[in-house]
């Protein structure tokens, strides 16, 4: 690699205040994204109207910044909003004509993210349709996913490995009698890469292998966690339901329908790189169009997944950048009040709780004194069972 090439690749990494500002700026968005979202959801309000309010205020608020910029600046929608309800896992992003509806007392999981120049934030919240404390079966899911979050951004630091992190969310939800979904991965994420090399497992099995990785300074994760009161083993039902779709950038072939080639195109123009949701196309072209991309695996599909009618499942996931003064959750949304069935009594999980997000300082020097809204070093057993560190959304 020539030095020209070696600056280039250092100019892109949490090395440069640019990069650094974009993350945060990203984040800004799809923090208040989310909280508009979440204010929404209410018993009777159509699940798609949820999901086209977080991608509208997504592309209204990234297209007031850098405007000034000399050169084109990509931004915009990194991952379709999902809105996915009860034993639904994720990625459930329906077509304009759907009439699902929210009802008192779902479990909403809200995902979606963020990109300016290709700098991608994401986050995924877990809200309970009603007023008042969280509690039962309910409370415990949620306050396992919440707990295992806050044990990996602990976890994922330099120096550590991606296996010790999947092996202590397994211990996580256990505490709770709850189970980590199969088939979730954290990924590291680059400039507009949202699944970079080094990923994380949420269960080890042997149909799922990912390379042992360590983290190092000045990368970026995309951690990823969802928990489940039933088996932990989400399942595609039906095919149909798939919507959310990324460009496979690697592939090619020639199409042989008109309507494949109209949607292709479409896609090729507006998301070359980043995940999108079919609700963006032409819906008529589309559904014939899409199915002959993936079959010839033009598409990589995110497909909804389930558990057991029953099952209760919640999601949690959060951008943290790994900077020379410690790990920067920048995304995240306050938890409502949890109230599970029994309380945390783990002491290696308290042990993990207890560590600090920040690297110590060498020498002396005076401490700066945190804004409100930052992330807390240390959590007790209160915030693990539920009290989600309070993040400035505004």
């Amino acid at each position: 690699m020539s030095d020209e090439e070696n600056k280039e690749e250092k100019e892109l990494d949490l090395t440069s205040a640019d990069v650094v500002t974009k993350y945060k700026n990203a984040a800004e968005i799809v923090n208040k994204a989310l909280q508009l979202v979440v204010a929404e959801c209410k018993a009777g309000v159509k699940v798609v109207d949820l999901c086209e309010k977080g991608d509208s205020v997504i592309r209204d608020l990234t297209a007031n910044v850098f405007k000034q910029s000399k050169k084109k600046i990509e931004k915009g929608v990194a991952f379709p909003t999902c809105v996915s309800l009860n034993n639904t896992v994720c990625h459930n992003s329906p077509l304009a004509s759907d009439e699902s509806l929210v009802s008192a007392n779902d479990i909403v999981k809200i995902d979606l993210g963020c990109h300016i120049d290709g700098f991608v934030a994401v986050v995924a919240h877990t809200h309970v349709v009603q007023d008042g404390p969280v509690t039962g079966r309910a409370a415990d899911v949620i306050a396992a996913c919440n707990t295992a979050a806050e044990v990996a951004l602990r976890l994922v630091r330099p120096g550590r490995k991606n296996k010790d992190v999947t092996e202590a969310l397994q211990k996580v939800a256990a505490a709770y009698d709850c189970k980590i979904a199969e088939g979730v991965l954290s990924h590291q994420m680059k400039q507009f890469v949202i699944d970079a090399n080094k990923v994380i497992l949420s269960v080890s099995n042997p149909e799922t292998r990912v390379d042992d990785a360590e983290f190092e300074e000045n990368e970026v994760y995309a951690i990823d966690i969802v928990t489940s009161t039933g088996e932990g083993k989400p399942k595609l039902l039906d095919e149909k339901q798939t919507t959310v779709y990324k460009r496979a950038v690697d592939k090619s072939y020639h199409l042989k329908m008109r309507a494949s080639r109209f949607i292709f195109s479409e896609i090729n123009t507006k998301f070359p790189i980043m995940p999108f949701t079919a609700r963006a196309l032409e819906e008529k072209r589309a559904r014939l169009g899409l199915v002959e991309c993936v079959n010839h695996e033009l598409l990589q599909p995110y497909p909804v997944l389930h558990e057991k009618p029953g099952d209760l499942v919640a999601h949690i996931k959060f951008t943290v950048l790994l900077m020379p003064n410690g790990s920067d959750r920048i995304t995240g949304h306050a938890l409502q009040e949890l109230q599970p069935t029994k309380p945390l009594e783990d002491a290696e999980i308290k042990g993990w709780l207890a560590l600090g997000t920040k690297a110590k300082k060498k020498g002396g020097g005076k401490k700066k004194k945190g804004k409100k809204g930052d992330g807390p070093d240390d959590a007790g057993e209160g915030e693990a069972a539920g009290e989600a560190e309070s993040m400035d959304t505004s």
